[in-house]
């Protein structure tokens, strides 16, 4: 089993940047895919970016492509998602997640979950 806390959200302006932090503690962090959903209010939760468990590979949902970056350090137990040029309609709960199953990067099935940080964009 392995526990989530995120951390780095908060409010920025339209074209501002935030980076969220997830700090996992437990069973060895590299053993999981991890991934960063977000759920906004009336919205159903979405998958926003992805990574392998060794960080070679990733993914991105087309919303915040060019936009987001997803990385790990294994060393730190810690999954980071740089998010540049932020838009009002990126206003949402961002939750990390872990997957102890194999399967393709774009799969939305995650085993354990952290409790959310919010993230505002104003306009």
């Amino acid at each position: 089993q392995v526990q989530l806390v995120e951390s780095g959200g908060g409010l920025v302006q339209a074209g501002g940047s935030l980076r969220l932090s997830c700090a996992a503690s437990g069973r060895t962090f590299s053993s999981y895919r991890m991934g960063w959903f977000r759920q906004a209010p009336g919205k159903e939760r979405e998958l926003v970016a992805a990574v392998s468990r060794s960080g070679t590979y990733t993914y991105y949902a087309d919303s915040v492509k060019g936009r987001f970056t997803i990385s790990r350090d294994n060393a730190k137990n810690t999954m980071y998602l740089q998010m540049n040029s932020l838009k009002p309609e990126d206003t949402a709960v961002h939750y990390c997640a872990a997957a102890i199953t194999i399967a393709p990067m774009g799969n939305g099935n995650y085993d354990y979950w952290g409790q959310g940080t919010q993230v505002t964009v104003s306009s």
